[in-house]
Order: structure tokens, then C-alpha cells, then sequence
């Protein structure tokens, strides 16, 4: 099982840079990678990227790629998004999710709001 608490939301002018932070609480659950979706308003949640936790392999969304990165410590049990270029399109809630294969997503957190104002 785990536990996902998502920290570091916020408003945050167009234009400008936000660091999300996500906290895993393990109990003989093996992370094979950990990920980041978001739901904005009247929208499906959709998926921004992901980092595999052994050998920190980043996959992302093609429509943010260029703004986005995720990084994690192993140490910590933690991931990091970090968003650059924020437009006001990206307000939405930001979810951190963990899975133990490559399969489906097992475990979420309850989400970050990021708001990006104009």
C-alpha cells in the first residue's frame, strides 16, 4: 500500500515557474515509478510525466515537455514537478499517483491546486 501527499500549489502569475512536491508513504509496496496527472476544470484528469524510481527514467506529456521535469529522491521517498512558462490554461488539480509495475496506476494522492493567473 501507499500513501501520496502532494505539496508546493499555488497561484502563480503566467509566465512564471512552480515546484510540486510529493511525499510517499510505503507499506510493502515496491514503486516502480511515480508520476504526475492533472484535472483542470470541466476536463478529464490526464497524465504529465513520470519518473521510474530505479533508474529515474522521465517520460512526459508531449504538450508540456518542454516546460516540465520531474526529478525524485530515493532517500526521501519524494518526487518533484517542476513547471516553468505557467499559463493561465494549466490551473487544474495536480495529482501524484505510484504504481509497482508497468500496469496501472495503484495509488493517489488528493491533488495540489495550481491556479495560473493572467
Amino acid at each position: 500500500q501507499v500513501q501520496l501527499v502532494e505539496s508546493g500549489g499555488g497561484l502563480v502569475q503566467a509566465g512564471g515557474s512552480l515546484r510540486l512536491s510529493c511525499a510517499a508513504s510505503t507499506l510493502g509496496f515496491k514503486i516502480y515509478a511515480m508520476g504526475w496527472f492533472r484535472q483542470g476544470p470541466g476536463k478529464e484528469r490526464e497524465f504529465v510525466g513520470q519518473i521510474t524510481w530505479i533508474c529515474g527514467v522521465t517520460s512526459y506529456t508531449r504538450a508540456m515537455r518542454d516546460r516540465v521535469s520531474i526529478s525524485k529522491d530515493n532517500a526521501k521517498n519524494t518526487i518533484d514537478l517542476q513547471m516553468n512558462s505557467l499559463k493561465t490554461e494549466d490551473t487544474a488539480l495536480y495529482y501524484c499517483a505510484a504504481k509497482s509495475t508497468e500496469s496501472n496506476w495503484e495509488g493517489w494522492g488528493k491533488g495540489t491546486q495550481v491556479t495560473g493567473s493572467s
